[in-house]
């Protein structure tokens, strides 16, 4: 493998360039966030009511912990969490083993901080991927 094929993202940690098992796209990321937090909305307007969206007081954090209870749950049972299964993405280890419970809790937590999730290195890992030793990939 050459130098240029070698500072593609993904392909130092072993990883394909495309398809399956590559590095999910910005795209594909952005968009299951977007759908995981809509979810979250929904979930906590239909338990809590509208006063999550204009209230104040606890109701506020409503879609905030709606959020943090899918994506922590899902990641754990299945990988990826609601919106991660629709845009055919998903939560690995680098070193294969399965995500325990309490991996999938901590990146929630630290996605929820927003900070760790948008402070990015290299290969397309934020800060929680890199701590974690996890990565997004794509399951297409």
């Amino acid at each position: 493998m050459d130098a240029t094929q070698q500072d593609e993202p993904g392909v130092a940690l072993g990883l394909p360039r495309s398809g399956p098992g590559a590095l999910a796209s910005w795209g594909s990321r952005l968009a299951a966030l977007i759908i995981d937090w809509s979810a979250a909305m929904l979930v906590a307007m239909g338990i809590f009511g509208p006063g999550v969206m204009t209230g104040s007081g606890w109701r506020v954090w409503m879609p905030m912990a709606a959020f943090f209870v899918q994506k922590a749950v899902l990641t754990w049972l299945l990988g990826a969490s609601f919106g991660q299964r629709l845009m055919r993405v998903q939560v690995a280890r680098l070193d294969g083993a399965r995500l325990t419970l309490a991996t999938s809790v901590l990146r929630a937590a630290l996605v929820c901080l927003v900070v760790p999730a948008v402070v990015v290195g290299p290969h397309r890992r934020a800060l929680d991927d890199l701590l974690l030793n996890t990565v997004v990939l794509t399951t297409r």
